[in-house]
């Protein structure tokens, strides 16, 4: 065989050759297999943790009083799946009478927390006044403060102000929480200046600079203090356990304590009530979710 036919079966035999395959990342660059591997290992660790502890209260609310909920190994899926503990929820407690005071709760702080933080931010993040680097480091303070050092004086101020024993005495002290005024602000520190300034030139005021071309701008800030202010109203255990006494304004924590028996638990009854407490939050999630994933990093300017 000659010298050139060498040359000529050369290349042949490279593109027959099996390609092997590329693993790359998002951006098109080179992962290697191990790091890869080492990636999913983490996600499905961190799942575990996260997602394990719902997956086995589901599991447990479903299952039957013949079923052994503490077998080893543990049995995730039910062999006869049945919705008989929310039943008993319902007639243990009056759990909709309380779900329905804690969606007023929650409701309201929501409310309160994205109306008042968003005034609040815009003021610190675009307004000139005297003062205005002082009350940002008010606001970051009061994030220093833990909430069993100022419980005491909140319970006295709701007494003085005769709103105890009432739901509005559970909103008022949440209903601007400071983290969510700094996230607010950031939010609106992110949005270019020529865009307001075009708006004034044009003769926009204040309220109408804030009202169409700032508040819009970061929907998505809005959307995570919405589902932080409903999810803490919703959560919070102490302070309501502390200002209500009456059974009838009880919220959904406090209502659910009364599963737990004095000298044993049922623990299908307690996962069930477990289970509608945190279904409002994963629908209210599912319906923001789209809005939460922009972050505080949404006011760029959009050609």
């Amino acid at each position: 065989m000659s010298v050139a036919e060498k040359v000529r079966e050369a290349p042949a035999a490279v593109e027959a050759a099996p390609r092997r395959k590329r693993v790359t990342d998002e951006h098109g660059r080179n992962v290697r297999v191990w790091e890869l591997a080492l990636r999913y290992l983490l996600l499905i660790a961190v799942l575990a943790l996260t997602v394990g502890p719902f997956v086995w209260q589901l599991s447990t609310s479903l299952k039957g009083p013949t079923e052994d909920i503490f077998s080893s190994p543990p049995k995730f899926l039910p062999s006869e799946p049945t919705l008989h503990n929310y039943e008993r929820v319902a007639k243990t407690i009056p759990v909709w009478d309380y779900a329905f005071n804690s969606l007023k709760v929650a409701t309201a702080n929501v409310v309160t927390n994205c109306v008042g933080s968003a005034l609040a931010g815009y003021a610190l993040a675009r307004l000139r006044y005297r003062g205005r680097k002082v009350a940002t480091l008010v606001f970051i303070f009061a994030m220093l403060v833990p909430l069993e050092g100022i419980i005491i004086a909140q319970f006295t101020t709701m007494r003085e102000l005769g709103l105890n024993n009432t739901l509005v005495g559970v909103v008022l002290p949440g209903c601007i929480g400071a983290m969510n005024v700094l996230l607010m602000r950031n939010a609106f520190l992110n949005l270019p200046y020529e865009i307001e300034e075009a708006a004034y030139v044009d003769g926009a005021n204040v309220w109408q600079r804030f009202l169409r071309i700032a508040l819009p701008s970061v929907k998505g800030t809005l959307a995570v203090v919405a589902i932080f202010a409903f999810m803490g109203a919703w959560d919070d255990f102490l302070w309501p356990l502390i200002v209500l006494s009456d059974p009838d304004k009880f919220t959904l924590t406090i209502g659910l304590n009364y599963l737990h028996g004095t000298f044993a638990n049922d623990e299908r009854l307690v996962a069930a009530g477990t289970i509608i407490a945190v279904a409002p939050l994963i629908a209210l999630f599912a319906c923001l979710q789209r809005y939460f994933f922009r972050g505080v990093g949404e006011g760029a300017v959009k050609g």
